[in-house]
């Protein structure tokens, strides 16, 4: 027995020692991982090399790690706007680089109005006299777009373009939520405030075409006027109008078909591609048979930092869905970012703030929690103590709850193809009372107000609580066209009549008050340093700082920097690939909508119909999120 023991206790100290020393060899390895930096990378000349396997977003969204374990997927890559115009731009003046190469085989999409800021930067790349060489498998109109500013555009023989333009059906649940005998109780304010009609009604209202007419034909204007002016050669009417005829007088062959209407200039696969791109800038046999001296994104970026020169300007960008708490970057966290402004102006750094919106708005007390933020920095004082300088900058997107927080703008830069407006709330409400009855199932209980265990989703709503809301609502909204009316120094009655739920695109806001000059977010900064009489400045984007668990896992969700590298975004894009996409958003905005209904929600300043215009497709852990997040209401 003695012996026993003794084996034992030794068998003991090795199984405590083995569990040390796996604890050790554990926390080194996080320490290491969490002191991780990326490390500039070498910009070897050649290409800047940009192989966008994502969508083109305003503000990366932080990567969680439980979403991306759940999926079971490789992280969706994204591209900030400004990190590639500012890359772009470089390379125009920088002699190490020969040429831009943009590979869109995998590409993500993107808004058009930051397509357009691309573009511009593509521009500048050829007026130094330095080829733009973009190649795909599938230009949609996204792709299309960026085509345009290219000296050299290529398309897979396999590949061609497909030109739908903005639009496209809704979803509506009337007739559905009647046969299951679930009552949606609606409570809004805005004839144009569609957001809520597909639980009121089967079809859009007249009211919400009317608007949705008007916005898409002056972004669809301004997509068409852009392709146009950037290769005026083109001619893309065909592939508009008749893109059937148009593929047939090519013998069917959509390549043909793209290049003979000068939209694409070179068909050829990824081979032939690299190896033209190799004669003008240089061969990398290093790297692969067809490869090309080239540099990465993230490289070129570490060894070109932006300048910081002169006084700081904060400039916060509310990007998403604007949600209640503290979510993360690529949702609009209402206090995370009421947390920065509000350190920002407690800190004294900034002489001004520019605010950059790209959001169809969200919650009420999440879009008030941001504006009482801005306005308190605003108040702060800035240089000369007479009050901080706030400017707005409009991306492509800043409608309800994204007008709500621009409100303290001393001025509202926006572009021609910005949508915004949509200036009215909504809630909704289900309940189940009818349904239960249906099949047997009954209520009763005892109430000592007309408010006791409102809102009950079982009994039903009373009807002194369906008045209360409808109440808290209209004075929602009052106080909404309150405050877009200081803002805009007009009576609320003035404001009422450009208000109502409607959605405006940035030409006709301008018209109307709601926007002050077109310009984007650098004509945003440069007017705030200005006015805060800041000779020289530069911008500063408040929480941009990633930590470095973060930099890790977007590095896994990098690929390569190289022209032969894996990438990530999925496989190449032909039109079987496109509808399947659409199917997989389909699924989403199906979603999207009972969560909607079922959520709990309070009060929302959104814009149903603003969040899918021309915006990039979900990604595959945006669609375990919305799942999960479903998922969990139904089972609390």
């Amino acid at each position: 027995m003695k012996f026993a023991r003794t084996v034992w206790k030794i068998l003991v100290a090795i199984k405590d020692g083995l569990v040390l020393l796996l604890l050790l060899l554990f926390f080194g390895a996080l320490y290491t991982v969490l002191t991780l930096r990326p490390s500039p990378g070498v910009v070897q000349g050649g290409a800047l090399y940009l192989p966008l396997d994502g969508p083109v977003v305003e503000e990366k969204a932080r990567l969680d790690p439980t979403s991306l374990l759940l999926s079971g997927q490789t992280p969706q890559k994204e591209y900030q706007e400004r990190d590639l115009v500012r890359a772009i731009e470089a390379a125009a003046s920088d002699s190490r680089i020969k040429a831009v190469v943009l590979d869109l085989e995998r590409f993500g999409g993107g808004r058009q109005v930051a397509l357009s800021r691309i573009g511009a930067a593509m521009d500048k790349v050829r007026a130094a006299k330095k080829p733009v060489m973009i190649r795909a498998m599938l230009y949609t109109d996204d792709a299309v777009q960026l085509a345009a500013h290219a000296s050299e555009a290529w398309v897979d023989p396999m590949g061609g373009v497909a030109i739908t333009g903005p639009g496209g059906t809704g979803l509506y649940y009337k007739a559905l939520l009647d046969r299951l005998q679930i009552k949606a109780h609606v409570f809004k304010v805005g004839t144009y405030k569609s957001a809520v009609e597909p639980f009121m009604r089967g079809d859009s209202s007249p009211e919400a075409k009317e608007a949705l007419m008007a916005v898409y034909s002056a972004v669809w204007d301004g997509w068409q006027a852009e392709v146009k002016k950037a290769r005026p050669k083109a001619d893309i009417g065909p592939a508009i109008t008749d893109p059937v005829q148009w593929i047939a007088k090519a013998g069917g062959d959509a390549a043909k078909a793209a290049q003979r209407s000068g939209i694409i200039d070179r068909i050829g696969d990824k081979a032939a591609f690299g190896k033209r791109v190799a004669e003008v800038v240089g061969a990398d046999p290093a790297a692969g048979t067809y490869a090309f001296k080239a540099t990465g994104l993230a490289s070129y970026l570490a060894d070109r930092p932006a300048p910081k020169e002169g006084k700081a300007i904060a400039v916060v960008t509310i990007a998403g869905n604007i949600v209640d708490g503290n979510a993360e970057p690529g949702t609009a966290g209402g206090n995370r970012i009421a947390d920065l402004i509000d350190k920002a102006a407690a800190s004294g750094d900034y002489s001004a703030l520019v605010v950059r919106i790209d959001s169809p708005g969200g919650s009420v007390i999440a879009s008030e929690r941001i504006r009482a933020a801005i306005a308190r920095m605003k108040a702060s004082g800035g240089s000369g103590g007479k009050g901080m300088p706030v400017a707005v900058s409009m991306g492509s997107l800043a409608a309800s709850g994204g007008y709500w927080v621009a409100t303290p703008a001393d001025r509202i830069f926006a572009e021609p193809a910005t949508i915004t407006g949509s200036i009215g709330i909504f809630a909704v409400i289900p309940s189940f009372e009818d349904a239960l009855a249906k099949i047997g199932v009954g209520t009763d209980g005892f109430r000592t107000t007309p408010l006791s265990g409102q809102p009950d989703i079982i009994g039903g709503l009373s009807p002194q609580l369906e008045a209360v809301l409808q109440q808290q609502i209209e004075a929602g909204y009052g106080r909404f066209v309150g405050l877009v009316a200081a803002s805009r120094r007009k009576t609320p009655a003035d404001i009422d009549k450009i208000a109502q739920g409607r959605i405006w695109d940035g030409g006709t806001a301008r018209q109307i008050g709601l926007v002050d000059q077109f310009g984007g977010l650098d004509e945003a900064v440069a007017w705030a340093a200005k006015t805060a009489k800041a000779e020289q400045s530069h911008p500063v984007f408040l929480g941009e700082t990633a930590s470095s668990f973060q930099s890790l896992l977007q590095s896994f969700a990098g690929g390569s920097d190289g022209p032969d590298g894996a990438a990530t975004g999925g496989p190449a894009r032909d039109v079987a690939a496109l509808i399947a996409a659409q199917q997989i958003s389909l699924a989403d905005r199906l979603a999207s909508d009972l969560t909607r209904l079922m959520g709990s929600a309070g009060a929302q300043a959104y814009c149903l119909e603003c969040a899918g215009m021309s915006g990039p497709p979900s990604t595959g852990d945006a669609r375990t999120r919305t799942w999960l997040a479903l998922l969990t209401q139904f089972l609390r």
